[in-house]
C-alpha cells in the first residue's frame, strides 16, 4: 500500500529535489504542508520534520472526476518527505491500491496505474 524509500540526502535537499521532479514530470505542486513546523507552532513537541506535497496532473484528475465525482476526495496525490529516527524518507500511498478500494472501474484503475508509475519515478528521482 505504501511506497517509501530512504535517502542519504538532507531533509531540505530531498524536499527540493522532489519539488523539481514533480515539475519535470509535468505535475503541479498545489501546496506543501509543513506539518512538523505547524505542530511546533501550536506548542506541540515534535522532533521530526515532515512536508507533504500535494501534487496533481490536471488531465489525469479530470479523467478521475469525470468518471466519479466523489473521487475528488482522494485527490490530489500526496508525496511526503519526512525524517524518522535520524533518517530522511520519501513516500506515498500507492494510487492504484487506494483507488481500488474506492472504485471497481477498470478505466480508473488504468489512470491510477499511470499516475502511480509517474509518482514512483518522482520519488525515485528525488532519492
Amino acid at each position: 500500500m505504501y511506497y517509501v524509500v530512504e535517502t542519504e540526502k538532507s531533509f531540505e535537499q530531498a524536499a527540493a529535489d522532489l519539488n523539481a521532479a514533480v515539475i519535470r514530470h509535468k505535475f503541479g505542486v498545489l501546496y506543501v504542508h509543513d506539518i512538523g513546523a505547524t505542530l511546533r507552532s501550536k506548542g506541540v513537541e515534535f522532533a521530526e520534520q515532515c512536508k507533504v506535497f500535494e501534487v496533481c496532473n490536471p488531465v489525469q484528475a479530470a479523467k478521475v472526476m469525470s468518471a466519479d465525482m466523489r473521487l475528488n476526495m482522494a485527490l490530489p496525490c500526496r508525496i511526503s518527505v519526512y525524517t524518522e529516527q535520524g533518517k530522511t524518507m520519501i513516500g506515498m500511498i500507492r494510487p492504484k491500491q487506494m483507488l481500488a478500494g474506492l472504485s471497481q472501474d477498470p478505466a480508473l484503475a488504468q489512470v491510477a496505474g499511470e499516475v502511480e508509475d509517474i509518482t514512483i519515478q518522482m520519488v525515485d528521482e528525488a532519492r
